[in-house]
Order: C-alpha cells, then sequence, then structure tokens
C-alpha cells in the first residue's frame, strides 16, 4: 500500500531538482558571459541602486517618493496618488504622469503595478544586466519558483510519508522499511536544498553577485534633514530599505499596499 504514496513523492522530488539543476545550469551560464559591459560604464545612482535592491517595484516606490517630496505628486493615505505638477523632469517621471492618465488621479496599487512592467524601468534593468550588475528578470523568477517548488516537493514527501503510515497501519508496526525507502526523495530535495543555498539563492535576488558587492558599497544612510544632501541620504534609504524608511508615518502608509 505505500508503495502507491513513495511513486509520486519521488516523481516530485526528481522533477523539481532537475528543474533546480537546469536552472542553476543557465545562472552560471549568465555570469560565465563574455561581453558583459564593464560596471564601471553603468553610472549606478539612485534608481539603479533601488533595482538592484529590490527590483522593479523599488524604482517605482523610489519615483513615487522623490516625486511627492518634491511636491509634483500627493500621495494619499487612502490609496490615491494626485498629480500636482503635470511637467515631469525626467523620463521615469514623465512616464509616471502619463501612466496615471488624462484625469490626473488613480490608484496607487494600480499606478505602482502599471509602472513596473513599464519600459522606462525595465531598461534600468536591462542595462544593469548587460554590466553582470542585476540578475535577469526572467532569470531571478524562474529561480524563486524552481526553489518554492524544491521545498514544495520535500513537504509533498513528508506528508506522504505520514498518510502512508497512518493508511498502512504501520505507526505501531514495520514502519522501518517505508521509512527508509521514503528517505530517498527526502534526502534528494533536503541535500539539493542545502546546496542551492550557495550555488542557487544568490541568483533568487535582483542583484547578481557582483552587484550585491555594488550596494555594500553604498554608504548607510541617515534619515533625518531636509538639505539636498541630507535628502539623497533619505532616498538612498528608501532605495536601499523601501518604504519603511521613511520616517513620515502618512507617506509610509500612502505607500502600503491596499
Amino acid at each position: 500500500m505505500w508503495l502507491l504514496f513513495l511513486l509520486p513523492a519521488c516523481v516530485a522530488a526528481v522533477l523539481s531538482c532537475i528543474r533546480l539543476v537546469r536552472m542553476t545550469a543557465a545562472a552560471d551560464a549568465f555570469t560565465g558571459q563574455e561581453g558583459l559591459r564593464p560596471a564601471e560604464a553603468v553610472g549606478i545612482g539612485l534608481y539603479e541602486t533601488a533595482y538592484l535592491a529590490g527590483g522593479p517595484d523599488r524604482v517605482v516606490e523610489l519615483a513615487l517618493v522623490l516625486m511627492a517630496s518634491r511636491g509634483r505628486l500627493h500621495l494619499a493615505h487612502t490609496g490615491w496618488t494626485t498629480v500636482v505638477d503635470p511637467r515631469g523632469r525626467s523620463r521615469l517621471e514623465r512616464a509616471v504622469i502619463a501612466t496615471v492618465g488624462p484625469e490626473g488621479q488613480c490608484r496607487t496599487d494600480d499606478l505602482r503595478a502599471a509602472m513596473a512592467a513599464h519600459p522606462t524601468v525595465l531598461e534600468i534593468g536591462s542595462r544593469l544586466s548587460l554590466a553582470g550588475l542585476a540578475t535577469p528578470a526572467a532569470v531571478q523568477r524562474h529561480t524563486v519558483l524552481v526553489v518554492r517548488q524544491v521545498r514544495q516537493a520535500l513537504l509533498l514527501s513528508l506528508v506522504l510519508l505520514v498518510v502512508a503510515l497512518v493508511v498502512g497501519g504501520l505507526l505501531d508496526g514495520d514502519a522501518l522499511t517505508p521509512l527508509a525507502w521514503f528517505s530517498l526523495p527526502l534526502v534528494l530535495t533536503s541535500g539539493t536544498l542545502l546546496m542551492a543555498r550557495i550555488d542557487v539563492y544568490p541568483y533568487t535576488r535582483w542583484a547578481s553577485p557582483v552587484g550585491q558587492e555594488v550596494l555594500r558599497e553604498v554608504r548607510p544612510p541617515r534619515q533625518h534633514g531636509l538639505t539636498d544632501d541630507e535628502e539623497r541620504e533619505l532616498l538612498t534609504a528608501v532605495a536601499m530599505n523601501g518604504p519603511a524608511a521613511l520616517p513620515d508615518a502618512r507617506l509610509r502608509a500612502a505607500l502600503r499596499r491596499h
């Protein structure tokens, strides 16, 4: 009876681990690419820092915070964004204003989702990927997915083992044989996850291993003041840590997902 539960556990474990190995090979191929632009050729400004730290969503959050702090947008705690000054000072600001629409107001969550997929934001990631500083978005998403699948296969094996022992009435009897066989998918998935901690997990982040070194060199920001230097320090904090770094509770509430 317990063999009927062992089969799906083994299939799920093997398939998920194969996917993870293939994704590891793809990620390694990315880091080994020749012809990548040198990191020095890409200016690492606030938006680039935001992308490396949190991806497209973080870039959009930084843009909204910057525009709100300079009086170009009003971010309400009710979840609405209103254009105050329709003259964008950069491509990204003009894209934000255009995405809000002709009515000059829209839901902040809708604006955030639309801007995260906007070509102006995606171009930042493309430049960083070409320089080897950012993990390509497709690699990052697929890596997160396959790591999750291996975890699910591990959990499935544990659940099927318990079910097999209960259904087969082996809890008080001869459970040694099914335990021995179920150790195969359990060892395979847990071992693969342990190896992934070193070889794969760096690619679950938006920044590549080289990009993560760049982030570590970013000066730790202070979070107060209104001078130009101190404003940049605050914006750097948002780029690195997201809206949670904002000292203004109302602005934090406005950027909370509703």
